[in-house]
């Protein structure tokens, strides 16, 4: 919190000429969600899936349903398939500093984020094959390795102003 209004506004206001402060591109949420289709036939990893994200995220997770059945997978409408934490305000800059600064960089063969992972409107979707390189995991004690996405929500317009925002609080993007 204390980077983004120290270091970041100042950077954006000057490299895009806002205005106004208020109009300065900012994070709104993080979502962390974690798909589980394994707890179709085992509930266990539901529990466990549940655990393990509360854990990272310091808060506790929602169960998530399916919202519709698909008889190829039986899968049942209202059947609980993952979950999923939403972070805000200070928790959320908590977050964002350990994923940049501990997690990534334990990634095996990292070389930096793709500058693809933009959606078109300044928000972002890491996709995190092992949820081991958090450091609140017990890797002793998982039954299973498990990925899961991280959805950075910015009030930024742009795909550039998105990329900006994050590299200035410090997100390791590919050269």
């Amino acid at each position: 919190m204390e980077l983004y209004k120290s270091q970041v506004v100042p950077a954006m206001i000057k490299e895009f000429g806002y205005k106004s402060i208020m109009a300065v591109p900012r994070i709104e949420k993080v979502v962390l969600n974690m798909g589980l289709g394994e707890a179709i036939q085992n509930i266990k990893v539901l529990d466990s899936g549940v655990e393990e994200l509360s854990l990272i995220a310091g808060q506790r997770a929602v169960i998530t349903k399916a919202k519709r059945s698909i008889a190829g997978f039986k899968l049942r409408q209202g059947m609980p398939i993952g979950c999923m934490v939403t972070l805000r305000k200070e928790r959320m800059y908590d977050f964002l500093d350990k994923l940049f600064n501990v997690a990534l960089p334990r990634v095996r063969d990292f070389r930096g984020v793709s500058k693809k992972i933009f959606d078109g409107q300044g928000n972002c979707t890491v996709g995190i094959r092992e949820h081991i390189i958090f450091p609140e995991v017990d890797y002793d004690k998982i039954d299973k390795v498990k990925g899961l996405n991280v959805s950075i929500v910015t009030t930024a317009e742009t795909d550039q102003e998105g990329y900006f925002l994050l590299k200035a609080l410090g997100m390791p993007f590919r050269e």
